[in-house]
């Protein structure tokens, strides 16, 4: 095997078994992951399924065969009511997660209960977003993802994830359409090997030292990483422009009994917040 040295956090790495036509990827989040829970104040059975969330989203986007932007949300009955991430083809990330108090660790179908897992894709060539959306299957958000993809691209595929922290890791297995073809035994051995996986290996290894570790007999081509980050900045514009679609008597209305107005986006974790001032500005 031979490839360039092994990337810096935040990083996500595809690579492929050129015997076999299985492709894969690994992705670690350090900075991105930590700039997405700052302040959130999740139990600790939250933020490790949105970290795992947060990696399973950036394995998939960066799989996309057209360019755009990628939205998983899984809605449930249970304590754990919402998750959603979003990953465009930047590979900029952004997620939160909606649950309420004194969790404990349990199965995925435990903390969410009856729910189904959403995913919407927008791309340029699209005249409107493409959605789709299955039941929640499985103890595990790996799992729960496998069985989406199996359905949605009937591609037999596997994920390993972890998320403390301090970091949000993942790996991604898929056969290739031509993978039978080329070895019949291919897959079944791939799975076999990643699943002695351990999840602190999975954030701490790194993609070359991880294939070594688990492929060491396989000829593996590795391409370049593509840097992940966090990105969900401040955008006074969109939220002034959702109070001109409410209109001047409402947005009035509202000062006149609160003395502000405070718009809350939770998925970025800002608050705006309005006076008299800026509301009259917006309607001159």
């Amino acid at each position: 095997m031979s490839w360039l040295d092994d990337a810096p956090p935040g990083r996500v790495r595809s690579f492929l078994f050129e015997a076999l036509d299985i492709r894969g990827a690994w992705v670690r989040l350090d900075d991105a992951w930590g700039e997405m829970i700052a302040g959130r104040d999740y139990a600790a059975p939250v933020s490790g399924l949105l970290g795992q969330l947060a990696a399973a989203t950036t394995l998939i986007a960066a799989n996309l065969k057209q360019a755009g932007r990628l939205t998983f949300q899984l809605r449930g009955d249970g304590d754990v009511s919402l998750l959603v991430m979003d990953c465009d083809e930047q590979l900029r990330l952004r997620g939160m997660a909606r649950a309420g108090s004194g969790i404990t660790p349990g199965p995925l179908r435990t903390l969410l209960g009856e729910g189904a897992l959403t995913l919407t894709l927008d791309t340029a060539d699209m005249r409107q977003p493409y959605q789709s959306y299955v039941p929640i299957e499985g103890d595990t958000l790996a799992v729960a993802f496998e069985h989406y993809l199996a359905r949605s691209e009937q591609l037999p595929t596997r994920l390993w994830l972890a998320a403390g922290t301090e970091a949000a890791a993942g790996l991604f297995l898929q056969a290739l359409p031509g993978a039978q073809a080329r070895d019949p035994d291919g897959w079944n051995r791939i799975q076999i090997l990643a699943d002695t996986v351990r999840p602190d290996e999975l954030w701490t290894l790194g993609a070359i030292k991880l294939i070594e570790r688990l492929f060491p007999e396989e000829d593996v081509r590795v391409y370049d990483p593509r840097p992940v980050r966090y990105f969900c900045p401040y955008d006074p514009a969109k939220i002034h422009s959702m109070l001109r679609g409410i209109g001047q008597m409402e947005c009035e209305s509202i000062l006149a009994e609160y003395g502000e107005i405070r718009v809350r986006d939770d998925i970025c974790n800002h608050e705006y917040v309005l006076d008299a001032a800026a509301v009259a500005a917006l309607f001159r």
